[in-house]
């Protein structure tokens, strides 16, 4: 492989999922799979030079995602829109490019995005299932009201300082956070919560499904969870929902270079037939 990168003919976007059980996360690290590396070193094998992938987010490990947004730049005669196509032939298993596009060189994954999407999923059925295993958190020795955990989202709605719900090690220079759309609901044995934010603290997501489990099942109320995050009280959250429970859906741009069908989160919900089985 080439030491110098010559100047790049294109700027392509991709949307990208990925199955987090088999990574160490996004980001790049010494001695650990990771989807940046992945993507890097397949890019580099068909481009026959170094590139750097940029991403909307960063998940930790073992997070899901059904529709990442990434971009690279590259000098290369495959068009942008054939390199899903192209990459889809290369990468290895557990990662999959969705779309591809061309974009501008002043466009980019994460600070051209408006908005970020999470789903968190909670199995509440006794009964373990192995087809839905490695994509929730299967709680079920309470029972959980999702009305108590709706109740106590909603008023995050709005921008506010949201440091009780970061972990330690982040380099953002602040804690505010401008949350556009929360939900929580049930299917069956699945309770679901949804968070859209403009961005989201290092390991927000899964400290705040902890504390909401926590009002869920009554072993705090909802008027303590407010308590603890209006006055930062990161020390009152001690505990954080299992990364394998938590999707990346989506992200937002002003002016999106993806068709719909690509860009949407492609997570399933996850259903049970309640008819009978019949022989």
């Amino acid at each position: 492989m080439p030491e110098r990168c010559p100047r790049p003919n294109q700027r392509v976007a991709l949307v990208v999922q990925y199955v987090g059980s088999g990574f160490y996360g996004w980001q790049r690290q010494p001695q650990h799979r990771t989807v940046q590396e992945d993507l890097e070193i397949t890019i580099a094998s068909l481009a026959g030079h170094p590139v750097t992938v940029h991403a909307a987010g960063r998940t930790d490990t073992g997070v899901h995602a059904a529709a990442q947004v990434a971009h690279f730049d590259v000098t290369s005669p495959i068009p942008a829109r054939k390199w899903a196509v192209v990459l889809n032939n290369h990468l290895p298993d557990g990662i999959l490019v969705r779309a591809s596009a061309p974009v501008s060189f002043d466009w980019h994954a994460q600070f051209s995005a408006t908005w970020r999407r999470y789903r968190y999923t909670l199995y509440t059925e006794a009964r373990p299932n192995l087809f839905v295993d490695p994509f929730v958190w299967h709680y079920y020795r309470e029972p959980i009201d999702e009305t108590a955990i709706r109740t106590a989202l909603t008023p995050l709605l709005g921008r506010h300082h949201l440091s009780a719900f970061r972990r330690a090690g982040s380099n953002r220079a602040h804690s505010w956070v401008d949350v556009q759309d929360v939900l929580c609901y049930r299917r069956g044995p699945f309770v679901t919560v949804e968070v859209q934010a403009s961005g989201f603290l290092y390991g927000m997501m899964r400290l705040l499904v902890g504390m909401l489990v926590q009002v869920g099942t009554g072993r705090r109320s909802i008027e303590e969870f407010h308590h603890i995050w209006k006055n930062e009280r990161r020390e009152a959250v001690k505990y954080a929902a299992p990364a394998k429970g938590l999707c990346f859906l989506s992200v937002g741009y002003p002016d999106s270079p993806f068709p719909p069908e690509a860009r949407s989160n492609a997570m399933p919900h996850f259903a049970f037939d309640p008819l009978p089985i019949s022989c």
